[in-house]
């Protein structure tokens, strides 16, 4: 993997944390940037060191899921099975869908197939292999639509 797509998926995990960060704890967009921008992209936390990410590719992937999130939630929930909600989701679930579901939407500059892989593979850092497998399958079905 080159460092342009290093740094875009450390993007993608980074921007699903924001997101998830925001859920929990509502706070203007800009302050909730900044705290990324200053402490989290490229720091080291408690031993940890987190890859340093693409910050205007996180950017558009945070503010674009906060402006369009009415439009990524019906598009999220029309492919849900019947009886399933997306507020039955859990909450990293959510976001790790509604992300993928704007790059879908908004970002032609990147291909579907990577699209989707990305967010598989974030999913694995939340999860076992039956979620990442829902979340291929979704990010799928809204490929079609998004991108027909």
């Amino acid at each position: 993997m080159n460092d342009r797509a290093q740094s875009r998926s450390a993007a993608r995990l980074a921007a699903v944390q924001a997101l998830y960060q925001l859920d929990m704890e509502p706070k203007p967009l800009h302050l909730l940037l900044h705290e990324f921008h200053e402490h989290r992209l490229g720091a080291t936390i408690e031993d940890v060191e987190y890859a340093d990410a693409e910050t205007t590719f996180f950017d558009d992937i945070v503010t674009g899921v906060d402006a369009r999130s009415d439009e990524i939630d019906r598009l999220i929930s029309s492919k849900l099975s019947s009886g399933w909600s997306l507020e039955r989701l859990d909450k990293p679930m959510r976001q790790i869908l509604r992300a993928g579901t704007y790059e879908l939407l908004a970002r032609a500059d990147v291909g579907t197939g990577t699209v989707i892989s990305e967010y598989v593979d974030v999913a694995h850092a939340f999860y076992d292999k039956r979620e990442s497998g829902f979340v291929n399958g979704l990010l799928d079905a809204v490929a079609k639509v998004a991108r027909p």
